[in-house]
Parts: structure tokens; sequence; C-alpha cells
């Protein structure tokens, strides 16, 4: 039941409504991506909801919705999870869904798996990609190392991840999204702050028109389905034994 009320929480703070505009907090859209496997809705459902879950359904490119307060403003930020990645001849396999997510995005979480250094070699083909159909450069990015706490079967090491993310201009955080929550909110409140502060100095211009609807419902009943399933699991392990 608390594990209900605490997603029910999120949900009542969805962004939208039918206030006046001026009243409506600023929106911030966030796109996490990355390969296959390496964690990326375990980082979107852990900074939303500050809980794990060590399974998941294969990735469908949800969209959720939370607030966040930063700097003492209240922003209405959208999380765009999507499909792993992939290298097919020398070149990112990315569809339109994809590009589209990337172009939508006010700002960009790549994560790679330290136990997968071809996740890693992901980076910097994505890095660019993302700066091709972001032209200008202004798009804040962010490198998550993620898996931190499988150091036994590690394939690459933290400081070549910081060493990449200083070549390419990014903030890097090193994240184990089963055992720690703190790195994952400071890299998304990052994200937050440089889109909040770019919003607030760059001329008033009309916003560009969402390329990805927002969603009746931010995919809260979904998260509540997987609690309940993991709850399940759990129970019926416990039975077991």
């Amino acid at each position: 039941m608390r594990l209900t009320q605490s997603m029910c929480t999120i949900a009542e703070c969805a962004p939208g409504g039918d206030g006046p505009a001026s009243a409506r907090p600023r929106l911030v859209k966030i796109a996490v991506v990355g390969g296959s496997g390496v964690g990326k809705t375990a980082l979107v459902v852990r900074f939303l909801t500050r809980r794990f879950i060590g399974d998941y359904e294969r990735n469908a490119g949800n969209l959720y919705s939370r607030h966040i307060q930063v700097d003492g403003e209240m922003l209405a930020i959208q999380v765009q999870d999507t499909p792993g990645v992939q290298i097919h001849e020398h070149s990112l396999d990315c569809n339109e869904q994809l590009n589209r997510c990337i172009r939508w995005a006010d700002a960009l979480v790549i994560v790679f798996s330290i136990t997968d250094y071809k996740s890693f070699e992901l980076l910097s083909h994505l890095y660019h990609h993302v700066r091709q159909l972001h032209p200008g450069n202004m798009v804040p990015v962010v490198i998550v190392a993620n898996k931190a706490d499988l150091l036994h079967i590690k394939e690459v090491e933290p400081q070549q991840g910081l060493q990449l993310a200083n070549m390419l201009g990014c903030t890097f955080y090193e994240v184990s999204v089963s055992e720690n929550y703190n790195n994952v909110f400071n890299a998304f409140h990052l994200l937050c702050k440089e889109v909040n502060k770019q919003q607030i100095t760059s001329t008033p211009e009309r916003r560009r028109t969402s390329l990805i609807p927002r969603p009746k419902s931010p995919n809260m009943q979904d998260l509540k389905r997987r609690f309940k399933q993991a709850l399940s699991a759990k129970v019926r392990t416990v039975t077991s034994v």
C-alpha cells in the first residue's frame, strides 16, 4: 500500500493541468540513451521513485513525468526512456523514433555499463550523433557509467569514462543504480539546472512543438504493475523457503 501511495504522489505531480500558462512550471525534457542492457530503465525509475527493481521488461521507450525543485523553482520534467542502440557496420543503428527522441530533448543522459566494453565504445558515436541532431552544441549532455557495484566483472575502468567525458566536454557520473540514489539524482539535477539556466537567459521565443505527444498518464500504471510483479516474486520466494 505504501508503494502504491508513493507512485500516486508522483502521478499527481505530472505536468499539465488547466491552469494559465504563466502558472505552470517550466518544462524540461530529458532523453536517456545508450546500449542495450546498460540499465537505462533502471536509472530512470530509480530517479523517479528512489526505488530499484532488478528485472525489467524489454524497453518500449516510455515517457515519464514528475516535478522537481531546482534553485527554489519548481520544474516539470519529462524523461524519455529509449530502446538500446547498437553499432551496425561501424555506424550507429538509430531508427527515426530514436532520432525524434533526441531532437525532442532539451538535455540528454548517455549511459554505459562498466561491465560491457561495447556499450562504452558507443559513447563517442552517440555523442557525435546527438550533436548532429542538435547543431550549435547547446544541448547539455551528461555521461553516466552504471553498475559501479559490479567491480568483479568490470570491463571499463572509471578513469576511462572520465577521460572520454572530459574529451567530449561532458560531466561524468559513476553510479550504482542498485545501491545508491545520490549520484543518479545529481546527474538529472545538473541537467535540469543547465536547461533552466538556458531557458531563462535565452531570448523569449515560441517554444518548438513537442515531437513526442505527452501521454494522458505518465506511465505510472506501468510502473505500479512492475512494482507489484517484483513484490509478488519476492513473496513467492520467501514462501518457498
